[in-house]
């Protein structure tokens, strides 16, 4: 089976890593290449070839496809670009809770807790150690941090990001495209999209519009 990264930067080192991990465990013939605007053609990332640009998925019709880019709306576009055959790409230090369901382009790092029951949308970013506790539910296109915490029955919208190390209190709602800082505590819903900083996170005075990152 051939596994194209499309993104060959950081995250996407990140996930030829989990790939390659999870292959050294289950064995199976696979191989794994990148696809990248930036980097030229023949380099090798990992010992992974860069195969091409992004535009040019569209000539491997059976190969199974990651998006390597951690910007949201970046991977949103590409997805929504590129129909090809993604899949989803868990880190055999993960643990996975029964009844719980990942979408399709997500990826779950290393030493990741996810519980029972959880609904992770797709092309989502679970970064390494986060914690997602049961009954959560996280809309397409989230990146929730390294070793942040969402606690039980918590609901995040599409598109937003969750800072390393943010703790959600149980039982709130985070509306789509929201960015909660790093190191915030959330303990009530976030029903107005925007950037939160602090401990108890308030909404920060930053006026950038989220939407043209």
């Amino acid at each position: 089976m051939q596994i194209i990264i499309i993104g060959a930067s950081g995250h996407g080192k990140v996930i030829s890593n989990i790939i390659s991990y999870s292959v050294e465990k289950v064995g199976g013939g696979v191989t794994i290449s990148f696809l990248d605007d930036n980097i030229k053609r023949g380099t090798e990332i990992h010992g992974y070839p860069v195969i091409g640009t992004v535009e040019e998925c569209v000539h491997y019709p059976e190969a199974r496809f990651l998006i390597g880019i951690g910007d949201n709306l970046t991977r949103k576009k590409i997805a929504e670009t590129y129909e090809l055959n993604y899949i989803t790409a868990i880190h055999p230090t993960a643990v996975i809770g029964e009844n719980v369901h990942i979408g399709n382009g997500t990826v779950v790092m290393a030493n990741v807790v996810i519980n029972a029951d959880a609904n992770i949308g797709d092309h989502c970013i679970i970064n390494t150690s986060a914690v997602i506790e049961h009954e959560c539910v996280i809309g397409d296109y989230t990146h929730v941090s390294p070793q942040a915490c969402l606690c039980g029955n918590v609901h995040v919208g599409e598109e937003c990001h969750i800072g390393a190390g943010a703790t959600v209190i149980n039982n709130q709602m985070i509306v789509e495209n929201t960015v909660i800082g790093a190191g915030c505590v959330v303990v009530k819903d976030l029903l107005e999209s925007g950037i939160y900083m602090g401990m108890p996170a308030s909404k920060s005075k930053y006026k950038k519009d989220i939407k043209e990152k």
